[in-house]
């Protein structure tokens, strides 16, 4: 299978011949996760990829994030070979993951404390990015004060405040009521528009994958590989 992209400009993700090989337990055969998994990402293009369960979609994150080895192909983020744990990247996963015993600004300024961002920078980025995230005014809160679907705008914020190159979304949306889902597919689009992310973005759910994304990528069951592309053209999806 040829790569499948749907723009001329070189590809912020890039994923090509990929193979993955878990080792067998107790003696069994390796598993083959995924197999010659070829796509490629252009800036600011959101794309998700849909298949059954177990079929390798989040070990396709995982690998685009250097969290995960290929047995053989290559992923490249940016241009570069992805070796190892990868900076250019963020997830953001079904559960926000937020640390409790910090307020909401200070889980947004996590990753920049690592990356040694000096105090006023991280609380500028903090308080722009909640406030984008419709989260003024809730800067000083506890998660546990918070709704789900607060918490996931705040692991939104937190995703984006360390300027990755891809956003790496595993079914965000996933445990939130039906309403909610919806506010915070639409804030997801515009957050991306507004940032011009580029987005790899898991779900089982077609219609959200149809919601948010420029393409979508099917995959078949294990050994996953993707047979089909899906072009979707949805003018202003952002301002419904």
């Amino acid at each position: 299978m040829t790569s499948i992209s749907s723009a001329t400009q070189a590809p912020v993700i890039e994923f090509t011949g990929v193979d993955k090989r878990f080792a067998g337990r107790n003696g069994s055969p390796d598993v083959l996760a995924a197999r010659n998994v070829n796509f490629s990402i252009a800036q600011g293009e959101v794309v998700s990829i849909i298949g059954p369960s177990g079929c390798g979609k989040s070990t396709l994150l995982n690998m685009g994030a250097g969290l995960s080895k290929t047995s053989t192909g290559i992923v490249k983020v940016g241009g570069e070979v992805v070796s190892g744990p990868n900076m250019h990247v963020a997830f953001m996963l079904q559960k926000d993951l937020l640390m409790p015993w910090r307020t909401i600004a200070q889980n947004v300024e996590f990753g920049l404390e690592l990356r040694k961002v000096k105090a006023s920078e991280r609380r500028e980025t903090s308080t722009r990015l909640l406030a984008q995230c419709h989260l003024k005014g809730f800067e000083h809160n506890y998660p546990n004060q918070l709704s789900g679907g607060m918490r996931q705008r705040a692991a939104m914020a937190r995703t984006l405040a360390v300027d990755p190159l891809v956003l790496l979304m595993d079914e965000p949306f996933s445990a939130l009521d039906a309403q909610t889902k919806m506010i915070l597919q639409q804030d997801l689009a515009q957050t991306v528009k507004a940032h011009g992310k580029t987005v790899l973005f898991i779900t089982h759910d077609l219609a959200e994958g149809v919601a948010l994304s420029d393409r979508i990528l099917v995959m078949s069951e294990r050994p996953g590989t993707i047979v089909e592309e899906i072009v979707i053209d949805i003018p202003n999806r952002e301002n419904p």
